[in-house]
């Protein structure tokens, strides 16, 4: 695995669970001690030297990791605190004041609802004024709204120049990053911005809105194969090497009496990306055992 992030970027680390998204942001955070190889935050070795990590960085754990018998208040002057930071006053008023929370800042942090305790966390995260922020999976087990508010924050963080570093699994909050690297198995499958990894593919991707859908999908992986072939809600996206397929496509679905709506070339998304570049990965490495 090698990559680096630019200074004022939101740098996206995406892949499924066991990918090594959280262990890569401890080894950046020096939590984590490296196997080989070396890491490099603002000029120095973050597990040796220490102070540049705990200085340089704001990280936000995938769990919530915060004092639930404080306050709002009481968890950030803590925070503060702990790196040394003692005229926070203002500071954390204007994180209160941009997170929503000032009406509640004397609520004690187990009182709190999901998406409340993220934007918490975020502000802890914060108050320090640190150069680089490390969110690992930030919104998981977040409702939609408060997910939607939560990233309207990391958008004003950013355009104030504060450097990103995202690990998700989600691949709509991938294409907010400006750039993202592709892992799985701690290997890196591809790293460009969301948009040319999107028009770098090597086929078409197909959508196929059909009826009934999951018998679509039973009678066309046999086909096409397991990994060219994924169910979205009514629709399926199909992987094919030319345009010409939809016809066996579309002869495959009327011999399993499937009635279809139509079939269009469509842009593939983050989520067809990953997959194709996953396919052509474990082919790569079954030619390699073999040869």
């Amino acid at each position: 695995m090698s990559f680096e992030v630019r200074a004022g970027e939101m740098f996206g680390v995406i892949g499924p669970d066991g990918a090594g998204k959280t262990s890569t942001l401890r080894m950046i955070c020096g939590l984590l001690s490296r196997s080989a190889g070396e890491i490099r935050l603002f000029g120095a070795d973050p597990f040796t030297v220490r102070q540049v990590a705990t200085s340089s960085i704001g990280y936000l754990s995938q769990r919530f990791s915060l004092y639930g018998d404080l306050t709002i208040d009481e968890n950030i002057a803590f925070f503060a605190r702990a790196h040394n930071v003692h005229d926070f006053a203002a500071r954390r008023t204007r994180l209160l004041t941009l997170t929503g929370l000032e009406p509640f800042r004397a609520r004690l942090a187990d009182k709190l609802s999901g998406g409340m305790k993220q934007k918490l966390a975020l502000a802890c995260t914060l108050v320090h004024q640190p150069k680089m922020l490390v969110l690992d999976e930030p919104t998981t087990g977040v409702d939609p709204v408060s997910r939607r508010e939560f990233w309207k924050l990391i958008a004003e963080f950013l355009s104030d120049g504060l450097t990103i570093i995202l690990a998700t699994p989600y691949l709509d909050e991938a294409e907010r990053c400006g750039r993202v690297v592709l892992l799985n198995e701690g290997r890196v499958l591809a790293l460009d911005t969301p948009s040319a990894l999107q028009h770098a593919g090597q086929g078409l991707v197909l959508e196929v809105v059909v009826t009934p859908p999951r018998a679509a999908l039973a009678a066309l992986r046999p086909v096409l194969g397991n990994d060219a072939v994924q169910l979205f809600g009514d629709r399926l996206h199909a992987h094919v090497a030319r345009a010409e397929d939809e016809a066996g496509i579309r002869r495959v679905l009327a011999h399993a009496g499937c009635a279809v709506a139509h079939v269009r070339r469509i842009l593939p998304s983050l989520e067809d990306v990953f997959i194709e570049r996953l396919a052509v990965s474990r082919r790569d490495q079954e030619t390699g055992a073999v040869a």
